[in-house]
């Protein structure tokens, strides 16, 4: 495995989840809430950059049967503009069950829904980038997630 950090990215449409791992890829940590605004791709890449990521995992909300719907399209929309801004590698991951999990987790933390409200994105980019890794440290990662390739890049 690559040294480097890599970020986990929680795309909502009010809120964008971001976590973050140690630069040996074993540990996860909440970052930081982005709001969705205009700017909010700014922020992340300002993100990317302050803490050198060479890896970004954008979760892909797929419905239960498997296919895309309008949030996943938000979300390889969100990973398709930080690929053409950053030369960090962009991939997409199944996300389906993220923030069922961190809220399940936070629940058994004793957080109720109102205290889990403000963290409950960087829980879930927690969760995406934990899957991620440990997919990574498999070497599978290739098989279970997608790289968003630059617009007019043929690789």
């Amino acid at each position: 495995m690559d040294r480097g950090v890599r970020l986990g990215v929680d795309v909502g449409s009010v809120r964008i989840g971001v976590a973050a791992s140690d630069p040996e890829g074993r540990l996860a940590f909440p970052v930081t809430t982005v709001k969705r605004t205009p700017k909010a791709v700014d922020e992340l890449l300002a993100i990317v950059d302050e803490r050198f990521a060479t890896q970004v995992f954008v979760g892909l909300p797929r419905k239960l049967s498997g296919e895309l719907g309008p949030s996943a399209e938000d979300a390889m929309s969100i990973g398709q503009e930080l690929a053409e801004r950053t030369d960090a590698v962009v991939r997409l991951v199944d996300e389906r069950f993220s923030t069922a999990t961190a809220s399940a987790s936070m629940r058994q933390a004793g957080r109720n829904a109102k205290q889990q409200r403000e963290v409950i994105d960087q829980a879930a980019a927690v969760v995406i980038l934990e899957t991620a890794l440990e997919t990574e440290q498999r070497g599978n990662l290739g098989k279970v997630s997608q790289v968003i390739s630059r617009k007019g890049d043929d690789d």
